[in-house]
């Protein structure tokens, strides 16, 4: 049985492929351990700087094979990660510590929406069309939409769709600030592959400094971040790449770093 989720090195960016177009990337138990099991990769190898995740096909996924889920969305302990990996619904303990560009298109339900709130920057095809479908099926959302939809998306607007399970667009994602950019269906993962080789070309200990700087004041509020600021930042001034940033200031050219 092949793997339906591809993982790719290219450059400094992993790439992460749901290869199920067959089934609209209908999402399977071992898909969720393969997803995890990226994510873990894209945290422990220093050579990776940032993810990029993508579906094959015409939709991103229409939702997960629920028959093969009910038994683990019942058992009171839900989503469960093995060694070395990372949960891709940031609901465990552990988060991923680089940030995740995410491309979309056609359908993008329930667990494709809550795996994007999860992300850090979001490209949609113009013909994207969102759902959160969990109480037309008798239950709901599971994968972190009840905790981050309507901080991202508004409170109002949220409950719109968790509570009807009716559809929205890309033009509304984007209004909403969802999504960030909205492209020619075709060009999404283009251009997320663009953003993340944006990133892929600052410093990684920045840009990681970065993401545990917001994730902390968004779960732990400002006050708390603030007093880390500057207790994270001595070990970076101490890098190699802070001195690479400097140097390249003086001398007036791009920096190149190292991640170290």
């Amino acid at each position: 049985d092949m793997s339906h989720i591809e993982t790719h090195q290219n450059g400094h960016i992993l790439e992460i492929k749901v290869n199920r177009p067959e089934k609209h990337n209908a999402l399977s138990p071992e898909m969720y351990r393969d997803l995890a099991r990226a994510y873990g990769e894209l945290s422990r190898n220093p050579e990776l700087r940032v993810g990029l995740l993508y579906g094959e096909g015409a939709h991103f996924s229409s939702g997960v094979e629920l028959d093969k889920w009910a038994p683990i969305f019942g058992n009171g302990k839900g989503f469960e990660v093995g060694e070395g990996e990372i949960d891709p619904f940031g609901l465990q303990a552990q988060r991923h510590t680089k940030p995740v560009v995410m491309a979309v298109q056609g359908n993008c339900f329930t667990w494709g929406v809550e795996i994007m709130l999860n992300t850090e920057i979001r490209v949609a095809a113009s013909d994207t069309r969102f759902a959160m479908l969990e109480v037309k099926r008798g239950i709901f959302p599971c994968g972190g939409a009840t905790l981050r939809l309507p901080r991202q998306m508004g409170w109002g607007a949220a409950h719109r769709y968790l509570l009807t399970g009716e559809f929205w667009y890309a033009e509304e994602a984007l209004r909403t600030g969802l999504v960030q950019e909205v492209v020619a269906p075709g060009e999404q993962v283009n251009k997320a592959r663009e953003i993340a080789t944006q990133i892929a070309k600052a410093a990684p200990l920045g840009v990681q400094g970065v993401l545990k700087s917001t994730r902390m004041a968004w779960n732990e509020g400002e006050a708390e971040a603030a007093r880390h600021l500057f207790v994270d930042m001595v070990p970076v001034m101490q890098s190699e790449d802070a001195a690479e940033g400097v140097a390249s200031f003086m001398q007036r050219r791009e920096a190149v770093f190292k991640g170290r």
